[in-house]
């Protein structure tokens, strides 16, 4: 049963996070161009498609994992956008930026960002990817649409091999 109930939630919680970074970023396009610049990562020309991408992609994959259609899949695609957005978050520190990570709207040089900050963003972009790991092993989740991601009800009163 626990098992069931913490796949649930670490899908409803990750869909969330993509639903609502995705919506902040995808309303405020501008500001997404200047979050996407201040990493000084991606080349000029880069910077504005992947900044109208981004957010589109966020919000389909928190839409995936709300609805439980291919729960794996989805969360596989989260552990590798949260393993780069933690090495931007990484890469600006190391590089001395101070900016805000602009994961949740906002974004872009800002004063006084230190050390503290940037390993508050990484650790809990990865409390994000170890809810995406999770995922990726246990899949079957309650409430679910898809049929390789739907965890039956009744299951979770009854022991099973897997768990």
């Amino acid at each position: 049963m626990w098992v069931g109930l913490v796949s649930t939630l670490a899908r409803f919680g990750l869909a969330a996070v993509w639903l609502v970074s995705g919506w902040v970023k995808f309303s405020d396009p501008t500001q997404t161009v200047v979050a996407v610049r201040a990493y000084h990562i991606l080349p000029t020309d880069w910077v504005r498609p992947f900044a109208a991408v981004f957010p589109v992609l966020e919000l389909v994959l928190g839409l995936v994992l709300l609805v439980g259609s291919a729960t794996r899949p989805a969360a596989l695609l989260s552990a590798l956008g949260l393993v780069a957005l933690v090495a931007a978050i990484a890469s600006a520190w190391a590089r001395g930026l101070s900016i805000d990570c602009g994961c949740f709207g906002g974004g872009g040089v800002v004063e006084g960002v230190d050390g503290r900050d940037y390993a508050i963003e990484i650790a809990r972009d990865v409390g994000f990817l170890a809810m995406s790991m999770w995922l990726i092993v246990r899949p079957r989740t309650w409430f679910a649409l898809g049929p390789g991601s739907r965890m039956s009800l009744s299951a979770a009163t009854q022991p099973s091999m897997a768990e």
